[in-house]
């Protein structure tokens, strides 16, 4: 299977994220191109994995334009979302870090999951610094690169044993 991985990712923390992911999936036996939006189309792909850094609660614009331009035809694909940017404890069963109610109706997406990010105060913009310091957001590197290599896994054997798309 021919597999896009996308991601938006403002500071990069995001991006080594989507590499991790490719590179299981790609050991899962799958062709795999990695791509940072914007850009691109999804043609030419089996399936596509897409995830974007979240900011207050919400996913970049550029991975929503992504699903608003592309939304028909991801439906047609194996869609698997993941979101990166919650630092220190993750949100308890239940309670959300990010709402992607609409991409995931849009997508038709497998499913999703929410990884913790990175917080690198001195890649951040003054207006960052002032968010960051509002909401006194710890800083440091919370990525479980764990949980992270065994959601690919995980995704590379849907792939495997999925030859339709998730939704005709």
């Amino acid at each position: 299977m021919k597999v896009l991985v996308t991601a938006a990712s403002k500071h990069g923390s995001t991006a080594e994220i989507a590499e991790a992911i490719a590179e299981e999936i790609r050991a899962g036996g799958h062709v795999v191109v990695v791509r940072p939006l914007p850009g691109g189309d999804v043609d030419g792909f089996d399936a596509v994995v897409l995830g974007s850094s979240v900011y207050l609660g919400r996913w970049l614009k550029e991975a929503t334009d992504f699903v608003r331009r592309h939304g028909p035809e991801l439906r047609r694909r194996r869609v698997w979302l993941f979101s990166s940017g919650p630092v220190g404890d993750l949100p308890r069963p239940g309670d959300q870090a990010v709402d992607v109610s609409e991409v995931e109706r849009a997508t038709g997406a497998a499913g999703h999951a929410v990884f913790a990010g990175r917080l690198d105060r001195s890649r951040l913009t003054f207006g960052e610094k002032a968010i960051v310091l509002s909401l006194r957001a710890p800083e440091g590197d919370f990525r479980d690169w764990t949980a992270i290599h065994d959601w690919a896994t995980f995704v590379a054997t849907d792939l495997r044993s999925s030859s339709a798309p998730a939704q005709p």
